[in-house]
């Protein structure tokens, strides 16, 4: 009913910056918010970042004011604008979305995943 696609990720130094995208397709009005989830090998999935259909942002306390989460509805995409990258950062990121986008309960639909590698 819905399909997310990704792109963006990527190798960069320390310090560098990223941004990813999620287009979505389908039955986009099933969608109330969007976000982002990580993945590091032997860790838990954590929330990076989401936007409401209303604009209400949230991120993870590591992120805050490294981060940027936007959307542009005329193409709706999402974006995360992610700068000053810490090796911390790497990870699998998915984009998600559906009726809640939070650190406890993720939407329904997932993007394939983006390879985020933050090394010098």
């Amino acid at each position: 009913q819905v399909q997310l696609v990704e792109s963006g990720g990527g190798l960069v130094q320390p310090g560098g910056s990223l941004r990813l995208s999620c287009a979505a397709s389908g039955s986009i009005f099933r969608i109330y918010a969007m976000g982002w989830y990580r993945q590091a090998p032997g860790k838990q999935r954590e929330l990076v970042a989401a936007i409401t259909r209303g604009g209400t942002t949230n991120y993870a306390d590591s992120v805050k004011g490294r981060f940027t989460i936007s959307r542009d509805n005329a193409k709706n995409t999402v974006y995360l604008q992610m700068n000053s990258l810490k090796p911390e950062d790497t990870a699998v990121y998915y984009c998600n979305a559906g009726q809640f986008v939070t650190a406890t309960t993720a939407g329904d639909y997932w993007g394939q995943g983006t390879q985020v590698e933050v090394s010098s």
